[in-house]
């Protein structure tokens, strides 16, 4: 599990003056923020009647991702970086408005597998009909409709012309933010393939590790150096005893590849430019999958950003036989070393 905040935009979509829908979702912000804050989410609060969004006015079809005016950029900047969505929704005419199936029109791929729950108003349905109108429209979108959902009837909610829901629905509102932060989390593998490099596994696939994956690269460290600490007779190695805040600093300074499947991290492999070297390091493979190719598709892909070095430079254990032979297959040959134990290896780069 990542341990990045999530950020979910609370979308109020009724944009008449005057309307109930800031106040929803006010009340609704407010009774989250307690329970955001202790699952780490960000509820951001957006206003379709703040976006001023045309009706749908691109040339280009939403999934080509090819948008030429200011106000659809923005949108889509918006609607990318979020990690879900909680939608604030009247019904009109046992339907969602006209604002929300538009702004959902607008994009296609920034939607792609992140869940939405649903906060409906209205009269007598309490705008469940709304919300089933919108499931048809958000499902097609690749978007996931929670179960967990919050129905509220105008009337009732209604006290003395303050807007004070019973206790129940807050308690469904929380129930809601707790499914949408376990399905994000669960839906995180969709997200990461569909915008990522396909692997040299069937269903695989590569992005840059970022600070947030030291979870998971803390624990792929610990099992591929056991047997590098073994043969090499020495615990001194820094990927074996690294603090969870150490790896989140080499992840902020190094561009770290990571090889996934399924939400698994498969393997890594980090590169730093110092002048004209490429330096590599940390290429690991998970113990269960070596033989695969997996290393070698990995180091090749670490070699593709040294385009203007002169030569890759990488280090590993004096006696690991194993990585030696296998460095030395793809074409790096030894170099003095400074430090006992340790041998660097070289490959030129041809101009």
């Amino acid at each position: 599990m990542s341990t990045k905040r999530l950020r979910v935009l609370v979308l109020i979509c009724s944009t008449r003056p005057h309307a109930l829908g800031p106040t929803v979702g006010s009340w609704l912000t407010e009774t989250l923020a307690p329970t955001s804050r202790t699952l780490d989410v960000d509820l951001v609060p957006v206003a379709l009647a703040d976006l001023q969004l045309p009706f749908l006015d691109e040339e280009e079809h939403p999934s080509h991702g090819v948008y030429r005016h200011e106000h659809t950029q923005r949108w889509s900047k918006t609607v990318a970086a979020a990690d879900g969505f909680i939608v604030v929704t009247p019904e009109y005419n046992h339907g969602m408005p006209a604002t929300l199936k538009n702004a959902l029109g607008y994009l296609s791929a920034e939607w792609a597998w992140k869940p939405v729950g649903f906060v409906s108003y209205g009269n007598t349905s309490a705008g469940t009909r709304a919300v089933q109108h919108a499931k048809q429209v958000t499902t097609t979108l690749r978007l996931v409709p929670l179960g967990s959902t919050v129905a509220l009837r105008i009337a009732d909610a209604l006290r003395q012309d303050r807007f004070q829901p019973a206790a129940h629905l807050a308690r469904a509102a929380v129930d809601m933010l707790e499914e949408l932060a376990r399905v994000t989390q669960a839906l995180a593998p969709l997200r990461q393939y569909g915008q990522a490099t396909p692997g040299p596994l069937p269903g695989s696939y590569a992005h840059r590790l970022r600070p947030e994956h030291e979870p998971q690269v803390t624990v792929l460290q610990r099992c591929c150096w056991v047997e590098e600490a073994i043969a090499n007779n020495t615990l001194q190695i820094p990927a074996l005893h690294e603090t969870p805040g150490q790896v989140r600093e080499w992840l902020t300074d190094w561009h770290t590849t990571g090889l996934w499947h399924s939400g698994r991290l498969l393997g890594m492999v980090r590169t730093i430019r110092h002048g004209s070297e490429l330096h590599i390091g940390r290429l690991a493979v998970a113990p269960d999958l070596r033989g695969r190719g997996l290393g070698r598709w990995l180091l090749h892909t670490a070699e593709t950003r040294g385009h203007g070095c002169s030569r890759l430079l990488l280090t590993t254990g004096a006696n690991s036989s194993y990585n030696l032979a296998f460095y030395q297959n793809q074409g790096y040959t030894p170099i003095p070393a400074d430090g006992e134990g340790e041998v660097h290896l070289r490959k030129a780069l041809a101009h």
